[in-house]
């Protein structure tokens, strides 16, 4: 991290002066970054004048306890230990004035903590990075409990000169980023706790449904799931054991068998040199001609079920939608008679089976969320005959946009299904964030889509669900499970008694 923050400082125009306890470091950083400026000038995003004078700008140190009196800003990058950056902060604090603004790249510790080691804890603040720094456009300024009231906005402009976006967030577990990360891969974790879906389709319904960048698995398997089982872990306790940040049972073993991922060749996929791909999804086997029938008249359901119909009658594969339930259990012999789709929102197959007297033999859940994009998700409950479920595979294989085909992944019944606990999950935590007044909404929709690659902040995208039906889906998980990971945010339910978007703030009343 060290090395790309004297890259950005020094592209943007400023001298930086690095430095290490080992001078072997200094020597590999100022090498990165001299080969990452001849990358610029190649790709043309530099020219060779532009790249030599931001060479010169940087200033290797024979010692970190020698540095220019006149540095204006120190930005530390050690290892995250707060013996180790006290005492390296404590040591500055001797040959530089006071007037040095003291700034730290810690992930995990707190700010007003660390700045409580010195005896200025006022000149202290955080400026979090993202890895790799010149290319993620987005910092973290972190003022902790007795900063300076001028240093975060000195901070946010130094940010802002270099063309990356700062966002001011409170001094709590995770600050802003590492925070709101927690909703998508806790509920990750949960699915396959509970053996509702494998890793490999979590992470495929997470990229085709969700449309992110990477499935949770993938990246942890990419960070290091010791590093992510440390954040999981210390910001579930920072905020004092939360329900909705509630770590899952299988990170612990997973982390002391070595299996972190790509860096030990194993992790949730095999990465190593003989590694096999992840097994291929079941082929399309069903019978594609097999009538469908949707189940969901009732006012709460019918936006829903009108989705899979539309989605359906596009592919040419719906006949008989809008007949009543019971009529449709009727025809036909059991085995044979049409499946039956049941839209879930926040709800089960189960329960829909139970409430409408439907056959469970033939009776298939299907997420409304998955319909227009290229993967439709299927849940199948215990009673659900193979053939019903392969039948549904075949018919939503065929109707994808504009009638291509798409992929159906088949988990198991749970509340809401998949797509809809991991998008829940990332909104809660999302509007937990903005709910705290941890961070303004804007801040929290434009740090997640910069640092994490979602595709919408968790506010907008609430937005896009809208914000009385995010309510009824998180009322429905919460209901249905009883688990007050689920339970609705007060931003969310006032927002949506209001009629008004998710990313309103709160009312100022200074």
């Amino acid at each position: 991290m060290g090395r790309g923050i004297a890259q950005w400082a020094v592209t943007a125009g400023h001298a930086v002066e690095l430095a290490d306890a080992r001078r072997e470091s200094v020597d590999d950083a100022v090498g990165f970054v001299a080969a990452m400026l001849e990358r610029a000038v190649d790709k043309g995003r530099l020219d060779a004048a532009e790249a030599a004078a931001a060479r010169a700008r940087l200033h290797p140190l024979g010692s970190p306890w020698e540095p220019s009196t006149d540095v204006e800003l120190v930005i530390e990058a050690v290892r995250e230990d707060l013996d180790v950056k006290s005492e390296v902060f404590a040591r500055l604090a001797e040959v530089l004035p006071a007037s040095t603004v003291f700034a730290t790249n810690t992930s995990s510790i707190p700010v007003t903590q660390l700045a409580a080691t010195l005896a200025d804890p006022t000149r202290l603040a955080g400026l979090h990075f993202f890895n790799p720094v010149p290319l993620m456009r987005i910092v973290e300024v972190v003022p902790g409990g007795l900063t300076r009231p001028e240093i975060p906005a000195l901070l946010v402009e130094l940010v802002r000169a270099t063309g990356h976006r700062a966002v001011v967030v409170a001094d709590t577990p995770g600050f802003l980023v590492n925070h709101a990360g927690r909703g998508l891969i806790t509920e990750a974790l949960a699915l396959v706790e509970e053996s509702v879906a494998g890793v490999p389709d979590v992470d495929r319904i997470a990229r085709d449904v969700l449309g992110l960048r990477m499935g949770p698995f993938e990246l942890t398997d990419l960070t290091g799931l010791d590093v992510s089982a440390a954040v999981i872990d210390s910001v579930w306790a920072g905020f004092r054991y939360s329900d909705r940040l509630r770590p899952s049972f299988l990170t612990p073993n997973r982390v002391a068998a070595g299996l972190l991922g790509r860096k030990t060749g194993r992790g949730f996929y095999d990465h190593g040199p003989d590694a096999a791909p992840p097994a291929p999804e079941p082929p399309i086997i069903g019978d594609r001609s097999r009538p469908l029938r949707v189940v969901g008249t009732g006012p709460g359901e019918r936006w829903a079920a009108d989705a899979v119909r539309r989605s359906l009658l596009a592919a040419g594969t719906a006949s008989g939608a809008g007949e009543h339930p019971t009529r449709i259990a009727a025809n036909g012999a059991a085995d044979r008679g049409p499946v039956l789709l049941v839209p879930t929102w926040g709800t089960t197959v189960a329960a829909a089976v139970r409430e409408h007297g439907l056959p469970a033999d033939r009776t298939v859940g299907v997420c409304p969320l998955s319909l227009d994009t290229g993967r439709a998700v299927v849940a199948a409950t215990p009673a659900v005959s193979q053939a019903a479920v392969a039948d549904a595979r075949a018919a939503l294989a065929a109707g994808g946009a504009a009638g291509s085909p798409r992929a159906v992944s088949v988990v198991r019944d749970t509340a809401g299904s998949v797509p809809q606990r991991l998008l829940a999950s990332i909104i809660g935590v999302g509007a937990s964030i903005a709910e705290r007044g941890l961070a303004t909404p804007e801040d929290v929709d434009s740090a997640v889509t910069a640092a994490l690659g979602y595709p919408h902040g968790p506010l907008s995208w609430g937005d896009r669900i809208g914000a009385r039906r995010l309510l009824d889906l998180q009322e429905a998980l919460s209901a249905g499970t009883g688990d007050p990971r689920y339970r609705p945010t007060r931003w969310v339910r006032e927002r949506a008694q209001l009629g008004i978007s998710l990313t309103t703030p709160p009312f100022d009343i200074r």
